[in-house]
């Protein structure tokens, strides 16, 4: 076997938003290239799913997921009015990763989802989320967002398995107006130093299903270890 034929095949989920495209405005489906980067760095090989009815359908050519970050998630998922502060929202993209997601769980696929997707995740197993963390008590400073990064300190819960691959301390970076406020049936493994924000969560009963509210991806060093594990846990799995 080559060594690209022994590379997995990752989906990653991507927005359709309107770009320059050469001399032309059109939508386009898009994502920051620091994704498909680190999962090449990986071992595997990016496949980008854009939002999609069909969506569901890619499970079959793949072997590991990534949810990226992205817009607000209508609240209405997790039976709440809008924010004012709320973004657009994005129907076809939350149906379509919440597709996906589902998807992904029950063929116990490697699984990685980061900021929305973390969001998304326990959306789906129960939780709900914090609107608005600038207005939200307790959490008023917790860091920057609308397009700028702050970085604060994470404490991970001993014997999970984000602290056997990150240990018990973490400096992550911090671009998000909306947290997790609780995470349903997830089990929480990380939380910010600073004011106990969930961070981190895990399915300790799959085999990789992990969600970091954080972006790796734009970290290097200890923060690579995501994205090698997913890749690892994609071969396997597709064996």
């Amino acid at each position: 076997m080559s060594a690209d034929n022994d590379r997995p095949i990752i989906g990653i989920t991507c927005c359709i938003r309107e770009s320059s495209f050469a001399k032309w405005k059109m939508d386009a489906a898009i994502l920051p290239s620091t994704y498909t980067s680190a999962i090449e760095k990986a071992g595997g090989i990016p496949l980008l799913l854009p939002p999609s009815n069909y969506s569901s359908s890619m499970l079959s050519i793949i072997s590991g997921l990534v949810i990226a970050g992205g817009p607000d998630i209508n609240s209405e998922k997790y039976g709440q009015q809008p924010d004012p502060t709320a973004s657009e929202y994005y129907p076809l993209q939350d149906e379509s990763e919440i597709s996906l997601i589902k998807g992904a769980l029950e063929m116990d696929m490697p699984l990685l989802c980061i900021c929305r997707g973390m969001q998304l995740l326990s959306i789906i197993h129960g939780g709900h989320l914090h609107q608005h963390l600038d207005t939200t008590p307790g959490y008023e400073n917790h860091g920057a967002y609308d397009g700028k990064f702050s970085e604060h300190e994470v404490i991970t819960e001993k014997g999970s398995k984000i602290s056997s691959l990150m240990g018990e301390n973490i400096i992550v970076n911090s671009t998000h107006h909306q947290g997790v406020a609780n995470a349903g049936t997830l089990i929480p493994v990380g939380h910010a130093k600073q004011d106990g924000l969930i961070e981190a969560v895990e399915r300790q009963d799959l085999k990789f299903c992990i969600g970091v509210q954080w972006h790796p991806e734009r970290m290097n060093g200890e923060h690579e270890v995501l994205y090698s594990e997913l890749v690892k846990s994609a071969k396997k799995w597709r064996k």
